[in-house]
């Protein structure tokens, strides 16, 4: 029953993007979907099954949702947004305030390759 539940979420969320993609256009949609409720979902799967179990099926509905060539600019855009990130940390004894750690940043972007990969894959193992 757990299953449904998790489907159920990203199902809606698929839903929605498609309604701000008629409103706002691709790129508010992208940002939605990808941006935000796609890496949220992914960094669940990392330490929770059953959002591991959805992802590859997610990441098919978006694929039919979005062309591929839609999809890999937004990706890129993610990775040169995360680029400029990683320079506007400050440097040691600097006083900003810095919200993420290395090591949060490195996860966020092993997660942003892990779906790019899932992106361009063949074959996504949701059988």
């Amino acid at each position: 029953m757990a299953g449904h539940r998790f489907q159920d979420i990203w199902k809606e969320q698929c839903e929605a993007a498609c309604t701000v993609r008629d409103q706002y256009g691709v790129v508010s949609a992208l940002d939605y979907l990808i941006g935000e409720k796609l890496l949220n979902f992914a960094e669940a799967a990392v330490t929770r099954p059953d959002f591991a179990r959805e992802l590859p099926r997610f990441v098919a509905e978006v694929r039919n949702i979005f062309s591929a060539e839609e999809i890999r600019h937004y990706l890129d855009h993610l990775e040169r947004m995360a680029d400029f990130e990683d320079e506007q940390v400050p440097a040691e004894g600097d006083e900003e305030i810095v919200t993420d750690t290395p090591e949060q940043r490195a996860a966020a972007r092993a997660r942003l390759a892990q779906l790019k990969d899932l992106f361009t894959s063949n074959v996504l193992g949701t059988a």
